[in-house]
């Protein structure tokens, strides 16, 4: 389940020196098809490096279980399983995905659906081409989806796709988990202070010396630089936002987007940008996707079940709406404009 999450930028980076010989250390790069940033504070520059390469090979590692893209990866050998009766064990990593997936299909009563991989074939080769899926297309893809029809052996650690033509997608929880692997590497290395932005998906521990939290900026929506007002302030927690603004496809008078309702087949067709604050990547990951297919009550509802808190900004008749959790306030940071 493809979801762009690269609507939160992080603010305030620069500025290296902190307390005693503490400094801030960014570490860019490319990585699963998006910029991939690790910061981290620490007293060593050498050994930022070091841990910094330990991370991103972390990171490779972890893609070459998780990619739906490489013919090779764990995931496309569980794939091409489908239909058969071929019982596939699965590596600790992507058997701790799989378990957290459904749990997120469960939470979400289907909003988020792992198994929608096939629906995702259907609306890449339509946003490539330009060239809407028929209503068949989209029929017959469903058809091969659904988490229910998945097996997971919990004593086997194996998995069991029932149906001929299934996929797994991860795309709407694995960058995510990934950005809070890595920060859980930094942690047991030592590093207090770090944040990991997972192509807009990011995981953080403490607090920078000498500020309150990491603050983070949010995109308002259908906009690649304009910043809502205020910012977010946060520490030792994970957020993640949801939007379409790079990845869609028009028919009619409607853009559909990538963000796919397992459901229905047909990507959401509304114009709203989803903030999850949550206890870790994966989590606020895959929620920020189900809080973008359910209407507002219900994701609001969702939000609450999980401990989380939402903001959903949206464009209706031109204006902007927004929609919160009660506790999202206290995140929020007021700035001036600029800033």
């Amino acid at each position: 389940m493809l979801r762009y999450t690269g609507f939160i930028m992080i603010a305030l980076l620069c500025g290296a020196t902190a307390q005693g010989q503490l400094k801030k250390y960014v570490f860019p790069n490319q990585k699963m098809g998006s910029p991939f940033t690790i910061i981290m504070v620490a007293d060593d520059s050498v050994r930022a490096g070091q841990l910094a390469g330990e991370c991103f090979g972390l990171v490779d590692s972890l893609n070459r279980i998780f990619s739906d893209y490489d013919p090779g990866s764990e995931l496309s050998l569980v794939n091409n399983t489908a239909g058969t009766s071929t019982e596939q064990p699965l590596s600790p990593a992507l058997w701790q995905l799989m378990l957290l997936s459904e749990q997120a299909w469960r939470k979400s009563h289907g909003a988020f659906d792992i198994s929608v991989g096939p629906l995702s074939m259907v609306w890449r080769k339509a946003r490539k081409t330009r060239q809407f899926p028929t209503a068949g297309e989209i029929a017959s893809a469903k058809k091969a989806t659904g988490f229910d029809a998945i097996r997971l052996d919990k004593t086997k650690h194996t998995v069991l796709l029932t149906k001929k033509g299934m996929r797994l997608d991860p795309g709407g929880i694995a960058k995510g988990y990934i950005a809070q692997l890595v920060l859980d590497r930094l942690t047991m290395r030592g590093i207090r202070s770090a944040l990991v932005d997972a192509g807009g998906d990011m995981a953080m521990s403490g607090a920078p010396p000498g500020s309150a939290g990491w603050t983070i900026g949010v995109n308002v929506p259908e906009t690649t630089d304009e910043l809502l007002s205020k910012k977010l302030l946060l520490q030792n927690i994970a957020v993640a936002t949801s939007g379409d603004i790079y990845q869609y496809i028009e028919h009619g008078d409607k853009k559909y987007s990538h963000i796919i309702d397992p459901r229905t087949g047909y990507g959401i067709t509304t114009q709203r940008n989803v903030t999850v604050i949550a206890g870790n990547g994966a989590e606020a990951d895959w929620l920020a996707t189900a809080c973008s297919i359910l209407p507002v009550a219900q994701a609001r509802k969702l939000a609450e079940a999980c401990h989380a808190e939402l903001l959903i900004n949206e464009r209706k008749a031109g204006k902007l709406a927004t929609h919160t959790t009660k506790g999202f306030a206290r995140y929020w940071k007021n700035t001036r404009p600029g800033n």
